[in-house]
C-alpha cells in the first residue's frame, strides 16, 4: 500500500502544460524601477506625463500612473523591447547616466526569465535642483 501512495505522488509532482505570458505593463514596472535607482535620474516621463502628475499631486493622486510613467515595453515571446523617457539632474554626463539605465533595466528584466533585446533611452530633460525661492 506504501508503493501505490509513493507512485501517486510522483504522478502529481509531474509539471502540467500551458504557456505563460508576461504582460508589457509588468516589464514597464519593472524597468522604472530599475531606472530610478540609478543614481543621476530625476524623473522619468515627458514634458506631459510630468504635468499631468504635477496636477494629481495637487489634488492628491500623485501615485496614480506612476509606476509605469516614462515607459513603454513591448513583450514577444521571450523578448522584451523598453522605451525611456529620462529626465536628469544637471550636471550629470548623459552617457553614464543612460548606460546605467541600460544595464540595470536589462539586469531586472533578464532576472524575470526575460531577454532583453533593445532598451530605447530619450532624455527629455535636465533637473535643474537649485534651491528654490521661499514664498512669502
Amino acid at each position: 500500500m506504501d508503493h501505490e501512495a509513493t507512485q501517486e505522488l510522483s504522478r502529481a509532482s509531474v509539471p502540467a502544460g500551458g504557456t505563460t505570458h508576461v504582460s508589457d505593463e509588468v516589464i514597464e514596472k519593472i524597468a522604472v524601477a530599475a531606472a530610478r535607482a540609478v543614481p543621476g535620474v530625476a524623473e522619468l516621463g515627458g514634458d506631459v506625463a510630468r504635468f499631468f502628475n504635477s496636477v494629481l499631486d495637487r489634488v492628491g493622486l500623485d501615485q496614480v500612473g506612476d509606476a509605469r510613467r516614462g515607459c513603454s515595453a513591448h513583450v514577444t515571446g521571450d523578448a522584451a523591447v523598453v522605451n525611456l523617457v529620462l529626465v536628469i539632474e544637471a550636471g550629470q554626463p548623459v552617457p553614464e547616466i543612460t548606460g546605467e539605465v541600460r544595464a540595470r533595466v536589462t539586469e531586472a528584466v533578464e532576472a524575470y526569465g526575460l531577454r532583453v533585446d533593445e532598451v530605447n533611452i530619450r532624455v527629455d530633460d535636465v533637473a535643474m535642483g537649485g534651491p528654490t525661492a521661499p514664498t512669502v
